[in-house]
């Protein structure tokens, strides 16, 4: 037997071992019966018995769902997901600051003027006209904004989106980029329902309080957006959390301010100075004493201001029919 013959033969004992080991895996190895395999579970189960042949498998198909061909193509996407928070919405590429390779290996200094070089080039390419410059210096001071008072990134997203829509109506001219990117910021976190005082704001942003409020109330009415007034109960779970208090207290401010409300207490009032003085005399209430100037500092507003709203709350509560 010629050594052409002899792995002509291997070839075929090889084929054949490998159908059949793939037949077995079809057939259930209990009662012979049909495989289907159940994306959803990432199970392979047979038809018959119910028996569970194969589980926590790996779906390597997409997360979501298309009916139809052209629906496919629109949801079909390679690489991460697009983002208002980035100007271009992240479609760019970046180069990375370290000057290493793949390997982590140090580059040369003619590699490293090089890469220098591409950095540069590469953002001039991002922006490529004087809108871009606007939305990227907008949208980082946004950012930055919200990095510094905590908020989480659905904030960023919808102040993002609504810098977008006024620069795209033509609302920035005789404005700053600063003013319309904090206004932006600050009507993203009141209809997140996360709101900051405007004090807050204000010790945050590049620009003064009197210009905040008069740009925010331009973008509001410009844009037609949906904005509700303060509700002083969003703001106590982070008073009470930076005073370091109980979820007694956090309960017993929430109903002083319920009651306030149906009492009309609240009309006219600052929301931050009712959370803040509510929030003082839950405290109080529940033998976890805190004093107003810690109070102050965590909300940002006077002493005084604490004591007032802390007498018509309590002279609210005591008005209550027994």
């Amino acid at each position: 037997m010629t050594d052409t013959t002899i792995r002509r033969h291997e070839h075929t004992s090889q084929r054949e071992t490998t159908e059949e080991t793939a037949e077995e895996e079809l057939v259930c190895p209990e009662c012979g019966g049909t495989l289907a395999r159940d994306s959803e579970r990432g199970e392979t189960v047979c038809q018959e018995c119910g028996l569970v042949v194969e589980e926590d498998e790996i779906d390597p198909g997409p997360e979501w769902r298309a009916f139809d061909a052209k629906e496919k193509d629109e949801k079909s996407r390679v690489g991460a997901p697009t983002t208002n928070m980035m100007h271009d919405k992240g479609l760019s590429t970046n180069i990375g600051w370290q000057d290493k390779d793949a390997y982590g290996n140090s580059l040369s200094s003619r590699q490293r003027e090089k890469m220098q070089r591409l950095r540069t080039w590469n953002e001039r390419f991002r922006t490529r006209d004087s809108r871009e410059r606007n939305l990227k210096q907008a949208l980082g001071e946004i950012d930055r904004m919200a990095s510094a008072l905590g908020l989480p990134e659905n904030v960023r997203e919808t102040a993002s989106v609504i810098y977008r829509r006024a620069l795209q109506d033509d609302l920035l001219p005789g404005r700053s980029i600063e003013g319309v990117s904090t206004a932006s910021l600050y009507a993203a976190a009141r209809q997140a329902g996360t709101p900051r005082s405007l004090d807050e704001i204000d010790a945050v942003s590049r620009v003064d309080k009197d210009e905040i409020a008069r740009t925010y109330r331009y973008v509001v009415r410009e844009l037609g957006l949906e904005v509700k007034p303060a509700d002083p109960e969003s703001y106590v779970p982070r008073f009470a959390s930076d005073l370091d208090l109980s979820e007694e207290v956090e309960r017993r401010a929430r109903q002083l301010l319920s009651t306030a409300k149906s009492k009309g207490v609240h009309s006219g009032k600052s929301p931050v100075g009712l959370a803040a003085a509510a929030v003082y005399a839950a405290s109080l209430l529940s033998n976890e004493k805190v004093t107003q100037n810690e109070v102050s500092e965590v909300a940002n507003i006077s002493e005084v201001t604490i004591r007032n709203r802390y007498h018509e709350l309590l002279e609210a509560e005591d008005d209550i029919p027994t």
